[in-house]
């Protein structure tokens, strides 16, 4: 296994049948890239999704999810390596350190938040990894609007904003992440910098 690879997304299944296809897909090619998948350890929604495709092609999947979600979320217990943590703040930090890049499919607020800290993480220095949005069918066309409004209002930099790796496809997704790890020295973790 040359990396992991944190995905963060929907403990939904979403309305639309092309979520579900780019959760597949995206499992596809991390075992096909020889990554590994690290994600909040549910047994529902897309996360399933992702992770039983990954399993199904015999790719290692790493599960992070808090104890008082083990059966909110049916931990999935399938799963090459699951953690059981304490806290929220204990599974980013568990999926901070074990993972090389992060990426966000659709999903509600938790994915949204989980994502922001990693890549404001990013923005800080605290990592230096790959931060993407799989822009599945546009679904995150509003949220980048947003940030180039951000951007021209002057509450984030370009330089910052530019951190943000959006794509449509898995392959280019992975691709950008690639080339990512060609031109940037890899970084350990710190969660005491957090």
């Amino acid at each position: 296994m040359k990396r992991k690879i944190c995905v963060f997304t929907g403990s939904r299944p979403g309305a639309r049948a092309e979520y579900q296809e780019a959760a597949r897909q995206i499992g596809h090619e991390l075992v096909e890239r020889g990554y590994g998948l690290v994600y909040g350890g549910g047994n529902v929604g897309l996360m399933t999704v992702v992770a039983d495709t990954v399993l199904a092609l015999n790719g290692h999947v790493t599960g992070v999810i808090p104890d008082r979600l083990v059966e909110k979320e049916v931990a999935h217990c399938g799963l090459s390596d699951l953690r059981i943590v304490p806290s929220m703040h204990e599974r980013k930090a568990v999926m901070a350190e074990l993972s090389d890049g992060f990426i966000a499919l659709p999903g509600g607020i938790g994915t949204l938040e989980e994502f922001f800290e990693v890549l404001s993480w990013a923005q800080l220095g605290i990592h230096n990894k790959p931060c993407g949005l799989l822009n599945v069918s546009g679904y995150f066309q509003q949220l980048i609007q947003f940030l180039d409004y951000a951007v021209d209002q002057d509450f984030l930099k370009p330089k910052h904003r530019s951190m943000l790796i959006v794509e449509e496809e898995p392959s280019a997704l992975l691709d950008r992440f690639e080339e990512f790890f060609a031109t940037h020295a890899a970084e350990r973790f710190e969660r005491s910098r957090t």
